[in-house]
């Protein structure tokens, strides 16, 4: 984001941009309660699970977990960030966010060098590991069988990382399949996040606003108009606060409300008249 738009808004950052700091996240209830659960799930390791539809805020809901998580002492928390990877590049990447130098080619000492590294520091009371997995539906099954393999120990009567999966209603129903189930029963915690009603959609919009330091960016009742016509999806809903911010700030205006809202979203937009 600009900093002419910035400094026409007062504001400290883009509060409709998916670039929002995590600490300045709407946080709802059900969201916390997750977070508390998963910070005393760690000492015992296992899964965890969020799901959604798209737009509902998953990716934000991890961002606010990583961002709790990553206050708490002896904690080493990464974030894969290529589920679909095959084998290799998977344990490439476990191997760069753990800091163990692994051999994909051999996968027995790679997994073996993992949990040798995981156990030590366990015992030493130096850290627990996490493991967070956005898009979580797209992961290759040979994927999440061997994840949950080097998870396990001591005849699987103990878990020494802590996995949180997140993915759309298509990782509920994957987990459903056969190669999917031993990891369905694995999990502990659950977060199932829906569509929203109007008045909490307001609350975010109040929060963003007030956390980028102009609570009166937009008008009261444009943020009725723009709650009530984002379908409960929170994603939609900054979208557009987003396309009206951007085009207030092209035509320099002080106030954004909707008379601009109903310009910007025209149903049958008026051609421009010739001079």
């Amino acid at each position: 984001m600009n900093k002419r738009l910035l400094n026409l808004y007062s504001l400290k950052f883009n509060p409709f941009s998916s670039q929002v700091p995590a600490a300045a996240l709407w946080t709802t209830p059900q969201i916390q309660n997750f977070c508390w659960r998963i910070e005393h799930q760690i000492g015992e390791g296992g899964f965890a699970l969020t799901v959604g539809d798209p737009g509902v805020g998953k990716s934000a809901a991890m961002r606010i977990l990583s961002e709790h998580l990553n206050g708490l002492r002896d904690l080493c928390v990464g974030a894969l960030t290529r589920p679909q990877a095959k084998m290799a590049d998977f344990y490439r990447e476990l191997g760069h966010l753990f800091g163990v130098a692994l051999s994909p080619n051999n996968r027995w000492h790679s997994a073996k060098s993992l949990r040798e590294k995981w156990l030590a520091h366990i015992e030493a009371a130096a850290y627990r590991p996490v493991l967070i997995i956005d898009e979580a539906q797209e992961m290759n099954p040979l994927v999440v069988s061997e994840l949950r393999l080097l998870a396990s120990a001591d005849l699987d009567s103990r878990s020494i990382l802590t996995i949180i999966l997140a993915g759309d209603q298509r990782l509920a129903g994957r987990l459903e399949e056969p190669d999917w189930l031993p990891i369905a029963s694995r999990i502990r915690s659950r977060l199932r996040l829906e569509a929203l009603p109007p008045k909490a959609l307001q609350d975010c919009l109040a929060h963003l606003l007030k956390s980028a330091g102009n609570p009166k960016l937009l008008s009261a009742s444009l943020i009725q108009t723009l709650c009530e016509h984002a379908a409960g999806n929170l994603r939609l809903l900054v979208n557009m606060a987003n396309d009206l911010l951007a085009a207030a700030c092209q035509q320099e205006r002080e106030v954004i409300d909707e008379k601009l809202y109903f310009e910007v979203f025209a149903l049958d937009p008026k051609p421009a008249k010739k001079s």
